[in-house]
């Protein structure tokens, strides 16, 4: 008798699908979307965009060659005024769909915690977890904390293509259609679909381009925007989130109920990052500071005044502890009114002394106005020592519930924020630093040709200076407008951080660093302006690094920044010359024995390609690691990683699992850079999401044993040599395509946007670091923004077929073909890092089109090489994809994330008519150029929506 299956009776319920209510949120988005279509164009408008939408869904399904040419003779005959609203219609669906999987994912993720699941992956109680198995005690984990540093850089950079009105109007409707997951009656219902409509509506008559330029002062007050809607919450709630964990996960420890160090803080470039953007100086960085004070205080003046409405507590009731009861006495309030209430009458006193403090450190205006005068804070401490006296009070006398709603976030704020908000980092080329000095030496009589010595010579020649108490820079000389805006902008930060506190700048990241020179001309130039003191106590005897009596002080912490394949190969070389330096080790033992460097991924991947990189960054941070581990010094490393793949981006916490064992050690900063600020942290519940992945993947990467011992070190050793042949390969394959391939550089300016996207006013800093055309001068962000554009991706994943595939024919016989196989296999399924690449090449394959990628083909003029170069690219592509599936055994893409994949299936069929727009524009547009006609406004403003709407189906642009 064959055995009963154990199911319950009855008929099998059919599977629910999960993702019905993220079809449902489209479907109706789509539908208001189509009405406001209706309203404002026509119903003429309206079919056209809907026959469009049909065919490019009935192309993309059926890959059906009739229905794709079919789409093009459509598109064609468009007029300009119906191609500029089918353009909108399309993009302002990829943005509405953009929203509703943003609240799904919160959907899924509230569902998944209310049916008690285990605890996600990236989730803290996911990490904590993953330690009490490994046997990490609950002791490691809190001292962990202790000398932790998370903190993610906000940058602004040359494509971001979001207003800020756009990206209201979008939070609105984001708000709007997450009210709709909670129980509405009809009414309620009804009012909420109007609501909508209203707010689509509003979206389709708000201007989605910019006609001005951006300024960089722009730049500041829109990064603001996302601390408003989520770091000023969210990042104090994250702390609560993660003490709560860490006493469920390890309750022996009574120490639980100490307060975490504020160890996840907040930075930011923009204001500060002068390399190759002229728009920044001195003025935007005193601008960025006052901006992000007023920012800060504004939030905490809402703060102290919502709490004065909320302690109305009376002394006739309970009692206050004598800390308090001095507190309000010293108020500005004396009211007999609230003489029983001394929280109010305390915190009204706050309020006095923050309105004080925010004047003095630039604040424009105050909303509300103080009762009366009182001195304003010296420091942050000073006011998180006042918010502790009211906790203190409460907790003593019966007030533990009252704490936690505002007054423990509102302190939480204050250590994390202060009154600066974020640390400002300064960034500038080292030859802007060369020539700089140069100039001074020159004027000072001391080097007539600075930058014509040899390495050895300018190394000597910078000691000596940096041992002398005069300085080179004379009041009485004249300088070239170079020289005295740098030394003015370091003049600046030694100001600000006098004004707003050392937590407000105290980084210099150094651009292009190649040599030690490179590194000792920052550590001059901030002697020059005050910020390096540095003495010689002749008298004293010889100190442990053979100097005598050596006294400094260093205000700023220079950072290099390795960027190209040779700079990384040298990084490590440079660092143990820079540390063996007995001035500089004095230096790094006063920052407490910390050293940060910073690697660029951007500039790395468009010198060497994606394979090469990636290998070339790993190799570097091990060299660093064992470098900093044999010299004493803790190494703190800053990822400078973008939102494409091809410059580093993919998901932020499978690329900290996978950095090599030791590099992160509790210490990580890394950069949010452009339009990726908004994917992530324009939602306060996703922003929190990503914040937490952070901190999750930080804990795990220091934590967790890795097991690089014995066998599994040889096994590491075995697979680290595959890579190393794979890189050399995968190198070639690139330089040989981009750099060496004649008439390379005039295919891609004509088969991709780029001359477009420089038109846009999407950002401050120019698209090129020189005017020319020449790819080494070309920024690497609209590199990769181009290649997304015209869905080639190519900076992501071109040279990997061609690296595997030449590496399996070495092999010779077929069983040495099946070992090396193996091998690869191996690597995907036991090395994080291998099988991080591949997971982020996989995502790059899926939203690369040949198909789509052949119209932009189409614009190179000269057909020979039109040809050549394309052919080439789709050889490529097809070993890629082909070596992909024989590692992972994957035949679809996506495989192993059906979310995303179904994410691409379902927008992608309204992403092909903006591409199929976008080239019929390019043509016009090129066409009118070359003929020397006027240039029609309406075409240029199409393929700049076209720009922004495929950017937003992407989910990433640069």
């Amino acid at each position: 008798m064959a055995k009963q299956a154990n199911t319950p009776s009855g008929p099998k319920k059919p599977a629910v699908d999960k993702d019905a209510p993220l079809k449902e949120d489209i479907r109706l988005l789509g539908r208001l979307l189509g009405n406001v279509l209706r309203e404002q164009e026509g119903d003429a408008v309206f079919q056209v965009v809907e026959t469009v939408r049909q065919t490019a869904v009935r192309f993309r399904r059926e890959s059906d060659a009739q229905s794709g040419a079919e789409l093009n003779r459509m598109l064609k005959k468009l007029t300009r005024d119906q191609t500029v609203s089918v353009v909108r219609a399309f993009s302002y669906f990829s943005h509405l769909a953009n929203i509703a999987e943003d609240q799904h994912h919160n959907r899924r993720r509230r569902a998944h915690l209310l049916a008690g699941s285990a605890p996600q992956r990236g989730s803290i109680a996911w990490a904590l977890s993953r330690l009490d198995d490994a046997g990490v005690s609950g002791a490691t984990v809190r001292n962990f904390f202790k000398d932790a540093l998370v903190s993610p850089v906000l940058t602004a950079h040359p494509t971001e293509v979001q207003r800020k009105s756009i990206l209201d109007a979008e939070r609105e409707i984001a708000r709007l259609l997450a009210e709709r997951d909670h129980p509405l009656t009809p009414k309620e219902l009804a009012h909420n679909t109007q609501l909508l409509h209203a707010r689509v509506a509003t979206l389709w008559q708000t201007r989605m381009l910019r006609y001005s330029k951006l300024t960089v002062a722009d730049e500041i007050d829109n990064a603001l925007s996302y601390y408003r809607i989520t770091f000023l919450r969210e990042l104090p709630g994250l702390y609560e989130d993660i003490q709560s964990e860490l006493a469920a996960q390890f309750p022996q420890r009574q120490a639980a109920e100490k307060e975490l160090p504020p160890f996840v803080q907040m930075g930011s470039w923009i204001g500060g990052d002068r390399d190759g953007n002229p728009n920044v100086n001195a003025g935007t960085m005193k601008h960025a500071l006052v901006r992000q004070s007023t920012a800060i205080f504004d939030f905490y003046l809402d703060e102290v005044h919502a709490l004065g409405a909320e302690l109305s507590i009376s002394t006739l009731l309970v009692g206050v502890s004598p800390e308090l009861e001095a507190l309000a006495k010293t108020s500005p309030d004396q009211s007999d009114h609230r003489m029983d209430e001394p929280y109010r009458r305390a915190l009204i006193g706050l309020y006095a002394r923050l309105a004080a403090t925010a004047r003095n450190l630039g604040a424009a205006h105050v909303l509300r106005q103080e009762v009366g005068t009182a001195a304003p804070y010296a420091t942050t401490a000073e006011f998180t020592r006042d918010l502790q006296i009211l906790a203190d009070s409460l907790k003593s006398h019966h007030g533990n519930a009252l704490i936690k709603p505002r007054l423990a976030t509102l302190k939480r704020a204050s250590e994390i924020f202060g009154f600066h908000l974020a640390t400002l980092d300064m960034r500038q080329s080292s030859d802007v630093h060369e020539r700089v000095l140069a100039e001074l030496f020159a004027r000072a009589r001391v080097a007539d040709d600075y930058a014509a010595l040899d390495e050895e010579d300018k190394i000597t020649l910078l000691l000596d200076e940096l041992g002398k108490p005069r300085l080179l820079y004379s009041p009485y000389l004249a300088y070239s407008d170079e020289t005295d805006s740098e030394l003015t902008i370091l003049r600046t930060a030694r100001e600000v951080r006098q004004r707003y506190g050392d937590r407000a700048i105290r980084n210099y990241i150094i651009s292009h660093t190649e040599t030690v020179s490179d590194l000792l001309e920052v550590l001059l130039l901030q002697k020059e302006t005050g910020l390096l003191h540095i003495e010689w106590d002749s008298t004293s005897t010889q100190g442990a690094q053979g100097q005598r009596g050596l006294q400094a002080q260093m205000e700023l912490m220079v950072i290099p920044l390795f960027e190209t394949i040779p700079d990384l190969r040298c990084a490590a070389d440079i660092m143990q010359r820079f540390m063996a330096l007995p001035q500089v080790r004095h230096l790094i033992a006063k920052q407490g024995e910390l050293q940060e460097v910073m690697l660029g991924y951007s500039d790395s991947n468009k010198d060497g390609g994606f394979l090469t990189s990636n290998w070339e960054l790993y190799k570097a941070e091990t060299r660093l690691i064992e470098l900093f581990n044999n010299s004493g010094v803790k190494l703190r490393l800053f990822h400078g990683r973008g939102g494409t793949v091809g410059r580093g981006g993919g998901p932020s916490y499978e690329a900290i699992i996978a950095q090599p064992a030791g590099t992160v050690n509790g210490q990580i900063r890394l950069t949010e850079q452009g339009e990726i600020i908004a994917s992530k942290f324009s939602n306060p519940e996703i922003g929190r999401r990503n914040l937490e992945l952070l901190v999750a993947a930080t804990l795990e990467a220091s934590l967790m044993p890795n097991g690089t011992q014995g066998k599994e070190a040889r096994k590491l050793a075995g697979f680290e040599q595959v890579m190393e042949e794979l890189s050399e390969r995968a190198y070639h394959a690139y330089r040989n395509l981009v750099y060496e391939t004649p008439g390379f550089t005039d295919y891609f300016f004509s088969a991709t946007p780029i001359a477009e996207i420089a038109e846009l006013n999407i950002g401050s800093r120019p698209a090129s670091r020189k005017s020319s055309r020449r790819i080494e001068d070309l920024r690497a962000i609209p590199w990769g923004f181009s290649w997304g554009q015209c869905r080639l991706l190519l900076p992501g994943w071109y040279g990997f077929g061609s690296a595997v595939a030449s590496w399996l024919a070495e092999g010779g016989d077929s069983k040495e073909q099946k070992r090396r196989i193996a091998q690869l296999r191996a690597m995907f399924k036991e090395w994080p890092f291998f099988a991080t690449l591949l997971s982020n090449m996989d995502m790059v394959l899926s939203k690369t089109d040949l198909a789509v990628a052949s119209r932009y083909a189409d614009l190179v003029a000269d057909r020979k090489l039109r040809n050549s170069i394309f052919k080439r690219i789709v050889d490529e592509h097809e070993r890629t994809a082909a070596c992909l599936t024989t590692i992972t055994g994957a035949k679809e893409r996506l495989a192993g994330n059906p979310l995303l994949a179904r994410s691409i299936k379902n927008r992608f069929a309204y992403l092909d008519p903006l591409n199929h727009l976008q080239v019929e524009l390019i043509k016009r547009h090129r066409a009118a150029t070359a003929d020397g006609r006027k240039l029609d406004e309406r075409v240029r403003r199409g393929i700049h929506l076209s720009i922004n709407g495929i950017a937003a189906g992407l989910r990433n642009t640069g």
